[in-house]
Order: structure tokens, then sequence, then C-alpha cells
């Protein structure tokens, strides 16, 4: 997992992409990963996307299937989710994602219509990508901590690094912080906003967008937009929430569609959703009870040392004004709610949802849409940020047509989508503007 894709990605907006006329190329960006990561540059010379005999034999044995369920609404997909189904694609009345073996019965039992199902295995030979030499570009756990550490040293005016807590394993959840005046966990007055990435382990594109904001910040910190933003605002970057979940996804050397985090349930299962972990509305709507399913709601809300992080994280910072949660693949900015198939109850607030996630979705060509419109979802991060810190807070769902879309895609999908967080700074002071 190497990083030339992120260095011409960045490069590319560091050389005309910029938010105001007359930004220059700065050569800091370029020298802080010439320093980071010299010499571990990928070869021209891929392999061919291909399963090696120990991922194959894992997957003949792996018990889900790729499925094409008849679902018409959002009532019909809400019940698959609970029904324990993995939903990843939404095709008008058709639902795609994946389920296990006991659950095909329990959706048949439901009177849901399966179209069409291929084996995880069948379905990894025609879709997977070759890891880590194909998708070298992509930032494994202690790539990420490198890069935020070197950032962090190479800025300590502005920039400052900790960690929020530990994962399951013992992994730190680092955060990189952006403030002119008050560094690491020091309490701070300024306007909040907060960005986080990986709360699902296989969505590893979303810890390359956490991750190009965090560079592109700081590259253009002498512009005078983004100058005022560091100046005035409280800036939280935690790329990778799920660090032991990312890792596991890939430690074989190829992918292996894990969703949750690595909790070893009773069952022997592994992982628990975090992002239906939080405890508003926990475990109701859209989640599900049963510890091998990808919608597993945890044995408790708050059950996991990684949603506990954010609890802590959250409760800390009364100034916290925004929230991004980057999530892939859909082309979407949703936003609350998400438990509740109603929409939010405040109408100044509803339109500044409504607003924000219009105005960012002009940077990235997404759809704006309330989080319920494509199946009710309960006790994931942004209702929770909302319901009880009254956080402006919005999932986007990054561009591809699969988890794994590839190195070519992260140009495209770096560059728009920080140019849509920096949007949401530009009203983190004052989110309510909109609406007046």
């Amino acid at each position: 997992m190497k990083n030339l894709t992120l260095i011409l990605a960045l490069s590319f907006f560091c050389a005309g992409a910029g938010f105001a006329a007359g930004q220059e190329n700065s050569p800091t960006f370029i020298s802080l990963l010439e320093r980071s990561f010299a010499g571990r540059l990928p070869g021209l010379d891929l392999p061919e996307p291909g399963l090696d005999a120990a991922v194959a034999g894992a997957l003949k044995n792996d018990d889900r299937y790729w499925v094409t369920v008849q679902a018409a609404d959002k009532y019909a997909r809400t019940a698959l989710l609970e029904a324990g189904m993995d939903v990843v694609e939404i095709n008008g009345g058709k639902t795609l994602g994946f389920v296990r073996r006991a659950e095909l019965d329990i959706l048949a039992a439901k009177g849901f219509i399966i179209e069409n199902r291929v084996t995880i295995y069948e379905y990894a030979k025609q879709h997977l990508k070759d890891f880590p030499a194909a998708d070298s570009a992509y930032h494994n756990y202690q790539e990420t901590a490198e890069l935020l550490k070197t950032l962090a040293e190479g800025n300590p005016e502005i920039a400052s690094l900790f960690s929020a807590g530990k994962t399951l394993e013992g992994r730190e959840i680092w955060c990189l912080r952006l403030n002119s005046t008050e560094k690491g966990e020091e309490h701070s007055t300024k306007p909040g906003a907060f960005y986080v990435g990986n709360h699902h382990a296989r969505e590893h594109l979303s810890n390359e967008v956490a991750l190009g904001l965090a560079v592109y910040l700081l590259d253009h910190k002498n512009e005078p937009e983004i100058k005022k933003y560091l100046n005035t605002l409280d800036i939280y970057i935690m790329p990778m929430l799920n660090a032991d979940g990312a890792e596991y996804d890939v430690k074989t050397g190829q992918y292996r569609w894990h969703r949750k985090n690595t909790r070893i349930n009773p069952d022997k299962s592994i992982g628990v959703d975090l992002n239906r972990n939080y405890d508003t509305r926990w475990c109701q709507a859209g989640s599900s009870h049963s510890p091998v399913a990808d919608t597993y709601c945890g044995p408790s809300a708050f059950s996991e040392p990684e949603t506990q992080a954010v609890r802590k994280f959250v409760a800390a910072r009364k100034n916290l004004k925004t929230l991004m949660s980057y999530h892939s693949y859909s082309s979407l900015v949703l936003y609350p709610w998400a438990g509740k198939d109603t929409p939010v109850e405040n109408e100044k607030d509803r339109k500044v949802f409504e607003v924000m996630a219009r105005k960012m979705t002009a940077f990235t060509g997404y759809k704006p849409q309330q989080s319920s419109d494509l199946y009710v979802a309960t006790g994931d991060t942004t209702d929770w940020a909302y319901a009880t810190s009254g956080i402006f807070a919005f999932t986007t769902e990054l561009e591809g047509t699969s988890f794994y879309p590839g190195a070519a895609i992260l140009d495209k999908a770096v560059a728009n989508n920080v140019k849509a967080a920096v949007y949401m700074l530009s009203v983190t002071d004052d989110p309510y503007k909109l609406a007046r």
C-alpha cells in the first residue's frame, strides 16, 4: 500500500483545482510526501488481479452469497436489513448485497423473491482487485499513522496529533487537529468541525478522502481562505476509526469484504457494525440482533471501544458544530433522520441540513437526501450526533461501483470531496446562516 495515486491526485488540485483564483503549486506537500515515502512508490509492472490459493480456500468456505432481491421500497429494504442482509446497491425495485446461507431461508420465509445468487467466491473471482499491489496507493493503518505524524511534525504551528482511544485490538485511533491556538486535547471555544472515515472496514476510500483533506488544508495553509478557517475554527480529522477491521480486510494481501470491527462474538462470528452501535434508537429498525449479520448492532449500545471513543471525543468538545462521516459507495450525501421515517422536526434545523447537503453535492455530483429515504437504519453516527449534541452531522456515501473501485478513482473522488469538505468549513462558524 504505497502512495503514488494520492500524490498524483493531490498534486493535481495543488496545481489548479483550488478554491480561489491564483493559487499556486505548493512545495510543502510534495516535500512532506517525498520525505515520508521516499523509495516506497510502486513499480509500473502490476500483477493481474486474482485470488491466491489461501484466499480462494477461505472464500470457498465463506457462507455469504451475493444476492439480488426484489424490494419495492424503503420499507422492504429496511426489512432486509433486519433479516441480516448487508444492503449494498439499490437499483429500482431490486436490492443487491451480501447475505449468509442461513439468512436466505429467513428472506424466503418473509416472502422476498431472490432473483439471483452467487457465492462470495464466485463474486470475488469476478470483482476482486489484487491487493496491495494493484491498489497500492491506498494507505493501511501504519501508513495512515505515519502520514498523520508527518503532517503534524511538519506544521507544528497549526497541526497536532493525539489518540482518541484504542481499538479492540489496541491500535491507537489517531486524530489530527488543525487549530492555530489550541493543540492536542486542549479545550477550545472556536466552532468545531469533525471528519471521520472508516467506520466500515472495507470502505478504504473513506480513509483516503479524510487523509486528502488533511493534506490539502496544510498544503494551502497560507492562502487567505484556508488560513481563515485554520485561525477561526477547531478542525478534527480522524481518518481510520475502525483500524482493526480495515487491517483484517487486507491482512491476507487480498480483500475479504469485511464490514464490521473484529469483535469475536459468542457464536464465533466476527464483528459488530460500528454504524449501528450508537445509542440513538439503538438496534431497532434496520439493524440485526444476530451476531453473524453484517448489520449486527452489538450486545448493547456503545459496546465497542471504537464507538466509545467517538462518544468520549464528542462529549469533551461542546464546540463541535458540524460532522462528516465518510462511507462508500452510493454517491450520496445523507442527513438525519436515518433511524426514523420522518423529517427532522425542527424546521430551521431541517432547512440547514437540506441546504448544506445540496451545496456539498454541487461539488461532488452526488445526490442529497434524508438517510431514511434509502431505508431506516437505527444506531448510526449522524442521528446520535444530532440528537444528543445538536451537531449538523452528515454521511457521505462516496462514489464507485464496488467497495474496491481501484486506484484510478482516487483523483476525482478525493479532489471533489475535499472541495465539499472545505465548503462545510465555510459554514461551521454559524450553520444557521443557511436558514436565514
